[in-house]
């Protein structure tokens, strides 16, 4: 099986994201400009598709009630947003922590050489990954009725809510945070 993303996912993917790092709170009106709004329910677009989107939500830190207007109450599904939401958080997280050891320099050296800085972020990373794996399988099983939808999305949610604290702990200790 082909796990990779569709070119059509990639490009909703690019565009999303650049959008949302030029507008972290969009309207509704926005949302719905772009199409995103009853994503769900048009038949162009399945939940693996919206994931897509959740993740790039959770990397602006979005509060608005986007994920829960677009699946309603439908638990499964919105436990699976949550985990994609909670993988976009983590990598962000990571990305900064990545970006300031890489500049950050004491004692004449880039602090991201000390192992113990590196390792640290690493870990994050390493967890994020991991949890975005889940958090694409549970969106693939919930897509497609699988029968092992419900395990998929228990183990997703359990591992990038874990992988976005350890994130964003790990990016405030590269940062200087104790």
């Amino acid at each position: 099986m082909d796990f990779s993303f569709t070119s059509e996912q990639e490009d909703l993917r690019r565009e999303a994201r650049a959008f949302l790092e030029a507008n972290p709170n969009p309207t509704g009106a926005q949302l719905s400009e772009l199409g995103w709004q009853g994503i769900l329910a048009s038949e162009d677009f399945t939940f693996l598709d919206a994931a897509v989107l959740f993740e790039e939500l959770g990397r602006v830190l979005y509060d608005g009630s986007f994920v829960e207007d677009e699946i309603g109450d439908d638990a499964l599904r919105l436990r699976a947003a949550y985990a994609l939401v909670s993988v976009g958080i983590g990598a962000k997280a990571t990305e900064l922590a990545i970006e300031y050891v890489s500049e950050r320099e004491q004692f004449g050296k880039k602090i991201g050489s000390y192992q113990a800085v590196s390792h640290s972020v690493v870990d994050a990373y390493v967890q994020v990954e991991l949890a975005r794996s889940l958090a694409y399988w549970a969106a693939w099983s919930v897509s497609e009725g699988d029968a092992q939808a419900e395990l998929a999305v228990a183990a997703a949610k359990a591992q990038a809510c874990e992988a976005a604290v350890l994130a964003c702990e790990k990016s405030i200790q590269a940062h200087g945070g104790v």
